[in-house]
């Protein structure tokens, strides 16, 4: 578990054919590795992945060719945002965040406001039952607060203020336009639709 809270950033530096999938290498920077081990779950944009190698300021991940059908921003060259999972002792400063990728939305605007920015992300119809105002929702990792939420023809549009903190610490900074992000909805809004569904 995460909680959308990001305390580093990587460069995928390299791609290796493992199986179906990709073993995948991200240059950390000066991101502090030492409390991590083979085996640990880290959020790599908001992908949960298994560390398998680990290096002097490198993190390994093998990611599943199924990943790489529905994830966003792993490719080579790619900044990815960095969540180490959570421990019993860690705040929860964002909200509950599992790791698993629901879907990419497309940015369909991102403006500056002088003191903030203004992003707007649509995503497929399916998931605009999920989404509500000032509900919770991750982009690309980042733990965010939806301020409201339409369907369209095309699927549902939801807009957030990212304030500069976010920005500088994140690859929001990187975004622009027409860019795909990875989407997880909350975790408390699947299960309400789990539950009211079985008595519909």
């Amino acid at each position: 578990m995460f909680t959308g809270i990001i305390t580093g950033l990587g460069r995928v530096t390299a791609h290796e054919p493992i199986g179906d999938g990709q073993r995948i290498t991200v240059a950390c920077g000066d991101w502090k590795l030492d409390d991590i081990a083979i085996g640990d779950s880290i959020a790599h944009s908001g992908c949960c992945l298994t560390i398998v190698e680990k290096g002097a300021g490198l993190l390994r991940s093998d990611v599943s060719a199924h990943s790489l059908n529905i994830v966003a921003g792993l490719e080579v060259g790619a900044l990815v945002n960095l969540e180490k999972s959570l421990t019993l002792a860690d705040k929860l400063g964002g909200h509950l965040v599992t790791g698993h990728i629901d879907a990419t939305g497309v940015v369909t605007q991102w403006k500056n406001l002088a003191e903030s920015w203004l992003l707007e992300v649509e995503v497929p119809a399916h998931l605009g039952k999920f989404i509500a105002q000032k509900g919770s929702i991750t982009v690309n990792g980042v733990s965010l607060t939806v301020n409201s939420v339409e369907d369209v023809a095309t699927g549902t549009r939801f807009q957030v203020n990212v304030i500069p903190h976010t920005y500088q610490v994140t690859n929001f900074f990187e975004l622009a336009q027409g860019h795909r992000v990875n989407i997880e909805i909350d975790t408390i809004a699947r299960y309400v639709e789990r539950l009211t569904s079985s008595v519909r």
